[in-house]
């Protein structure tokens, strides 16, 4: 795609957001946004403003803190942390002076609208969002949008505008996944089953017409592909189900808990579907459900990182941006 010279470019990675502190108080803030978000809680506004704020909010910020605490790092969030690095990653990879990126949360801090505010300041003529969600989904990637246009649909002058929905099965994706895979298998050894964990939505989603647990099989399938696994060296997942509805399946927990009766002590664990750890990852992947699994009967239970800030996942981003960016 050819460039006007001299055009300014302004890339936007997205990603959910986290808490500023591990404290019962600031996640108590994080999740009113969160959980107030229409896409997230597909209830009436009425019934779920209820059982939000008198049955959720005065209890589940207190546990969710303690979660927290379990992963915070000296540098902060982990989720914060490594998007920010990415973010100065690319920029830097990209090294032209035609185009800014920066990063932003859909929920917390930094703010999406501020970064799109600051994109105008710059008089930014084309702006790119790219929300680190590999598989779309109404409640994630569809939220983002949202968000975006509350912000620029007031705006006297809108720039160009392009919005990268999903890289589920793009190949650089595929590929960089698959990669991390192997390499940790070469230093760390194999276990017996590969478990490609991802988050899980309500299944009502699905009869709706969103393509997320679509995305997330074909994902999947593809990274087995690559790395010329047999059907019975892995099995797709889903995880940190919320309420009493029926979600995606089969659920990661009971899985795991269920292998070791079946035979199989030794599992390794990846989530394709985070672009970065966090709270999912590290603290319910990496350390609850290895307890469930051990707890179990299982031997062996490790968790292989998401892409992070590694190099690998910069040259990702480069690749969706090729149509956009010089």
């Amino acid at each position: 795609m050819s460039r006007t010279p001299g055009k300014k470019i302004g890339v936007l990675l997205v990603n959910l957001g986290s808490p500023d502190a591990p404290t019962t108080s600031r996640v108590r803030r994080f999740l009113r946004e969160f959980l107030g978000d229409p896409r997230v809680v597909n209830l009436p506004r009425s019934l779920w403003w209820v059982i939000l704020n008198f049955f959720v909010l005065p209890f589940r910020p207190r546990k969710s803190a303690h979660a927290y605490r379990q992963i915070w790092t000296d540098k902060g969030s982990p989720l914060t942390f490594y998007t920010r690095q990415l973010s100065d990653k690319l920029a830097e990879a990209i090294g032209s002076d035609e185009v800014r990126v920066d990063f932003a949360m859909r929920y917390g801090k930094p703010v999406l609208a501020d970064k799109l505010k600051a994109f105008k300041a710059q008089l930014i003529d084309e702006i790119v969002i790219l929300p680190l969600y590999p598989q779309y989904s109404s409640t994630t990637t569809a939220s983002v949008y949202d968000a975006m246009d509350d912000e620029i649909r007031n705006w006297r002058h809108i720039p160009s505008l392009h919005f990268i929905g999903d890289y589920h099965a793009n190949e650089a994706y595929i590929s960089a996944v698959a990669e991390s895979i192997r390499n940790y298998w070469q230093k760390h050894g194999r276990n017996d089953l590969l478990l490609m964990s991802f988050h899980g939505l309500p299944a009502k989603l699905t009869e709706w017409g969103d393509p997320y647990y679509h995305q997330c099989q074909r994902s999947a399938a593809l990274i087995a592909e690559r790395l010329a696994l047999h059907d019975n060296q892995w099995k797709l997942v889903f995880q940190s189900r919320f309420g009493k509805a029926e979600w995606l399946k089969p659920y990661c927990i009971e899985v795991l808990r269920d292998l070791p009766k079946s035979g199989c002590k030794e599992v390794d664990v990846v989530c394709p579907g985070f672009a970065v750890d966090c709270l999912e990852t590290l603290e319910e992947i990496a350390l609850a459900n290895k307890e469930e699994f051990l707890a179990a009967g299982g031997k062996s239970y490790r968790y292989i990182p998401a892409l992070n800030d590694s190099d690998e996942h910069v040259d990702v981003l480069k690749e969706l941006l090729t149509r956009y960016v010089p």
